[in-house]
């Protein structure tokens, strides 16, 4: 498929590496594989290669930021506010969205020590299951319509608007949100928002998530590979729910391996592919910088917009 990246400019890695002078990485490798998702690979070369610039430019951004909000406020001759910096992260199922914004919570939190840094997955505006399949939208998992748009800009409003806000909690284990379990935000400093639906908003035309966000990203990789990644997560959640009946994998564990795999192919296909092709993919070119990752999940070229 050809690539269209509109009003970005590409930089290759190593132009990008050298626009950051190199520094100690922030972070342990022990902490770095901890915050590893599933068959995702990433290394300290990255974190000092690609991270460690982009944080830079954040804090550039950032500076931007509060330099607008002070002007705004002798403008209105009002008192300054300091509104949250808001991150939204966005890609396709499999692409590595929830490694990167682990690793950007706790760069962050080490480069702005007195800063509390808040990272949510929009996986928790999920409509939970019981309410999917009353609306036969159970098979439309992921798709647009299977979130509760309107608590999510809801959610992002309250927290702009420097508020306390609790929200739904969402398990992969048991692919649903948890009864009566909640996740509370309290005036964080930075919020990093996660999901494939950040640059969407099908429910309101008037309103995106990304009027919210101070910066934003799009981790990008060709559709091949990111089946390719999808197929090597789902044996490893075949592996992890062998001796776990109440997590929602074991259930593919009854059936032979062969089949198991040809139904995450077949789930590839017909759910997955086409949500990054029709609804996804499409919303890239509203963020900021675009991460494209090659076939070894190294980021090979960075778009920044111009």
């Amino acid at each position: 498929m050809t690539r269209e990246f509109i009003n970005f400019e590409k930089i290759s890695r190593q132009s990008w590496q050298e626009l950051h002078q190199k520094t100690k990485p922030l972070l342990t490798a022990a902490e770095l594989e901890a915050i590893k998702s599933l068959n995702d690979h990433i290394s300290m070369q990255d974190v000092i290669e690609v991270y460690l610039p982009l944080i830079s430019l954040i804090q550039i951004y950032k500076r931007a930021q509060d330099n607008l909000s002070f002007s705004k406020s002798i403008f209105l001759k009002k008192d300054l506010s300091h509104t949250p910096f808001i991150i939204g992260i966005s890609g396709s199922v499999a692409v590595g969205k929830s490694t990167t914004s682990r690793l950007l919570q706790l760069l962050l939190s080490r480069t702005f020590k007195t800063s509390k840094v808040e990272m949510v997955t929009t996986d928790g505006f999920l409509y939970p299951n019981a309410v999917l399949t009353e609306h036969n939208l159970l098979n439309r998992k992921g798709f647009p319509e299977s979130y509760d748009m309107e608590s999510l800009l809801n959610f992002l409003d309250t927290i702009k608007n420097r508020s306390e806000a609790q929200i739904p909690v969402y398990s992969h284990e048991i692919y649903d949100i948890i009864p009566n379990k909640k996740q509370t935000i309290q005036r964080p400093d930075f919020l990093i928002l996660e999901g494939i639906n950040v640059f969407q908003n099908q429910q309101n035309n008037r309103l995106y998530m990304s009027d919210y966000f101070d910066f934003s990203i799009y981790i990008d990789a060709e559709n091949t590979n990111i089946e390719k990644w999808y197929l090597e997560r789902f044996a490893s959640l075949l592996e992890l729910a062998k001796s776990d009946k109440g997590n929602y994998y074991h259930r593919f564990t009854l059936m032979p391996y062969e089949k198991a795999m040809q139904f995450a192919h077949n789930i590839w296909q017909t759910v997955n592919l086409v949500n990054l092709e029709k609804y996804i993919e499409p919303t890239r070119n509203r963020a900021e910088l675009i991460l494209h990752k090659a076939a070894d999940h190294m980021i090979d070229e960075i778009y920044l917009k111009k």
